[in-house]
């Protein structure tokens, strides 16, 4: 029979610092846990959250757009009710390839201040009327099929916002420092 004997000063060293360690692990589960904060997705949670501000309508939306790995249907609808062509009110669904690249954009520069909106869907005739007035406008843009989005964020330097969505290589980023947006799309990879 063996007889069990007093751990060694050393042993005692080593389970208080393995008590010590996961205390502060779980501590740090419930900070981590918070995935609601704009975009920021914890290694806990696989739920996408997204802010938006419309600059033309002063509507605010904050939404969960996918829970568990499932889309929401009624954030996804919100979601194209406030990134609508604000001239002509159409709406148009938002692919969801652009807002996975906004969540990762949200992630990426950790601010808690929503994308500020400043052109989401745009109609034909909406597009047509920008192409008249000038400014660059496409008459392909991915606007009028819901896969862009020009956006700003408060409290966030332009230029640094569009060095983050370059860096992610997901599709066409442009540069507009004089009208304060960055434009980005889900089509080829390219900036302007």
């Amino acid at each position: 029979m063996k007889i069990p004997t007093a751990p060694s000063a050393g042993d005692r060293a080593i389970s208080r610092r393995r008590f010590i360690g996961l205390g502060a692990a779980a501590l740090a589960i419930p900070a981590l846990s918070r995935s609601v904060l704009f975009g920021f997705q914890s290694p806990f949670s696989d739920s996408k959250s997204l802010s938006f501000y419309n600059t033309h309508t002063g509507e605010y939306l904050s939404t969960t757009y996918s829970r568990s790995g499932q889309l929401v249907p009624s954030a996804l609808q919100e979601i194209n009710h406030i990134l609508r062509d604000h001239r002509t009110d159409e709406i148009r669904e938002i692919d969801v390839r652009l807002l996975d690249l906004l969540h990762r954009l949200a992630g990426e520069v950790s601010c808690s201040q929503p994308f500020h909106i400043i052109s989401g869907y745009r109609s034909k005739q909406t597009n047509d009327y920008l192409r008249q007035r000038g400014g660059g406008v496409a008459s392909g843009s991915l606007h009028m099929s819901g896969q862009a989005v020009d956006i700003r964020l408060p409290g966030f330097c332009l230029s640094d916002l569009r060095k983050t969505a370059l860096a992610l290589k997901a599709g066409g980023v442009g540069y507009y420092p004089k009208p304060d947006f960055v434009h980005l799309d889900i089509g080829r990879v390219r900036c302007w």
